[in-house]
């Protein structure tokens, strides 16, 4: 179990950060189906949420009868279940250059933990619809809403027209209820990528409105050859005996730490299953589309080589006991399953209980792997033994060598600013940062993330050459430049929290992690900074266009934190 938190800070890029072990006593197992722990929370529209199952916090002294400032909201409100229909798997679109699709966003049902709940879907489905081109397709998304608020469809990871990004204030206004809007897609590049609102994504993707693309590459051997390929999306939903807690309808609630959920979900599930032959190669193609959570996964015993990331693939295939997936962020990664049995998929992460100085070792399956006795149809044990170096990938990173180790032409450091929260919290706050985890796995601070909104925390970016801060920064680039950007997160803020930082448009390339060159590289789009870090990375301006930057953890992005900058052509 130290191994793979060992291994999981590792992968997050916390070499040299000192982490604090916690008591071996402190190892807690539980799955999804548990029941729920911790205080009471109360019932109505702004009921507190419950502690993560095993987490115990008493009452903060002070906070009786303080709720966040906001006006709850939950979809659906007065409307008739019976009207609603219930949501269907997603279904497989393969499209051709030059096809069309008509995506509507709308409401749909699902009965999750013996409830019916009115939520969000893509054509009904949940995920939405999974969409399958070549590499260099075109195709054209006929963009219907049906919601009761504005939205908006972005095509993340896709260096695609401007004009079709889906951002509302940059590329395009908010699409109104029943209004509609026409995307151009273009996929350039191979890979798994997905798609998403951006209009009050901690509402609407929260609730369901998430799909995948993947871009099939012309290169025959460009994955290795597989027995299955699951394309996985990992979600949580934050729910009680209730149903779903609520939203803030007129701010963005849970704005400090995010909006972390207690129901795992796979591809929109929460009884992930998957059997295979003895001896098969599982290629697992997966996205973390939840609000704020990063996962670590592993599987069992059972040997996993990582071999692609957000765009395209790694420059060496590398075995790795666990994977770590920021919200999204995408890998592509592939199991060989020799021995016949049941073997759990579980996330395992430190838990911090801040309140209690405790740690915990928790261990939730997110899903379940079954392998039979017969043999395998196929067997692919030589090439999944062999891990690839890729010379045609290194190649593609050489015109960029040359600007590793130059001095930044950016410098942008990742903190925020909390005013206005009940002084017995502001009080604690200043107790909970004497120890910052590198990256934070839980809600273990309720009270605290529960009260705030988007109101008091405002989550900034800040330019650290200009002193501009989110929508007022002003970063100018020209097609072909290589933009050197050094991002720091500040671990001294009032509550640091790790960040997911996705920069639409461009590719990037992460070339150092606290000064220590990255040794195997991949193009990606999302870069997950821990708390106190600082990484290196490459802005490849190859598209033009005026392009958002922001957080990821929705929550955040809500809170303020994004920024834009301009491609010239």
């Amino acid at each position: 179990m130290k191994r793979l938190l060992r291994g999981a800070l590792v992968a997050l890029g916390a070499v040299g950060t000192a982490v604090a072990q916690p008591p071996d006593t402190a190892r807690m197992k539980h799955d999804e189906h548990a029941g729920h722990e911790g205080m009471k929370h109360g019932t109505g529209a702004n009921r507190m949420p419950p502690m993560p199952k095993g987490m115990r916090m008493p009452p903060i002294p002070g906070l009786e009868g303080i709720a966040p400032k906001m006006v709850p909201y939950l979809p659906g409100e007065g409307m008739d279940l019976a009207t609603v229909p219930m949501a269907t798997p997603r279904k497989l679109l393969d499209l051709a250059d030059g096809d069309s699709l008509e995506l509507v966003a709308g409401f749909v049902k699902r009965k999750l933990r013996g409830k019916e709940l009115v939520m969000y879907g893509f054509n009904g489905q949940y995920p939405g619809p999974l969409i399958r081109v070549r590499q260099s397709a075109r195709i054209v998304v006929h963009f219907k809403n049906q919601l009761d608020m504005p939205s908006a469809v972005h095509w993340h990871g896709l260096r695609l027209d401007n004009k079709s990004d889906g951002a509302p204030g940059v590329t395009q206004d908010p699409v109104p209820v029943g209004g509609t809007f026409r995307y151009e897609l273009y996929f350039p590049d191979p890979g798994i990528y997905w798609y998403h609102p951006h209009v009050r994504e901690d509402i609407q993707q929260d609730l369901g409105l998430y799909g995948n693309m993947l871009v099939d590459s012309p290169e025959p051997n460009y994955y290795n050859p597989a027995n299955d390929e699951q394309v996985v999306m990992l979600d949580d939903l934050l729910i009680d005996d209730e149903g779903i807690l609520p939203y803030g309808k007129d701010v963005g609630n849970y704005a400090i730490m995010g909006r972390f959920g207690n129901l795992f979900l796979v591809n929109g599930e929460p009884d992930y299953r998957l059997s295979v032959n003895k001896g098969d190669v599982v290629r697992f193609l997966f996205t973390n589309v939840a609000n704020t959570r990063t996962f670590n996964l592993s599987f069992g015993d059972n040997p996993v080589k990582l071999v692609g990331a957000d765009i395209g693939r790694f420059e060496r295939e590398e075995m790795v006991e666990t994977v770590v997936i920021a919200p999204a962020q995408r890998y592509a990664i592939e199991v060989k399953f020799d021995k016949p049995g049941t073997y759990p998929i579980p996330n395992t992460v430190q838990a911090l209980n801040n309140f209690l100085g405790e740690f915990q070792e928790t261990v939730d399956t997110i899903g379940v792997v079954t392998v039979g006795t017969r043999p395998t149809t196929k067997d692919h044990g030589r090439t999944f033994a062999t891990l690839r170096t890729l010379p045609q990938v290194s190649a593609e990173f050489a015109p960029y060598r040359g600007h590793f180790d130059r001095t930044p032409d950016k410098d942008l450091l990742l903190t925020v600013n909390i005013q206005g929260l009940p002084i017995t919290l502001t009080a604690f706050m200043s107790v909970d940062t004497m120890y910052f985890p590198p990256q934070e796995w839980v809600d273990g601070m309720r009270d605290m993330n529960w009260v705030s909104t988007s109101r008091e925390v405002h989550w900034i970016m800040r330019d650290l050459q200009t002193k501009r801060e989110n929508m007022d920064i002003v970063w100018n680039m020209k097609v072909g430049d290589v933009v050197k950007v050094r991002m720091t997160n500040d671990g001294k803020s009032m509550h640091p929290m790790s960040h997911p930082i996705h920069f639409h448009g461009q590719r990037l390339l992460v070339v150092a992690r606290n000064g220590i060159p990255e040794s195997n590289l991949a193009w990606r789009d999302t870069i997950l900074l821990p708390v106190g870090q600082t990484v290196d990375l490459l802005i490849e301006a190859t598209n033009p266009g005026k392009w958002m930057a922001h957080c990821h953890i929705a929550e955040h992005l809500e809170a303020g934190m994004m920024m834009v900058f301009t491609v010239a052509p």
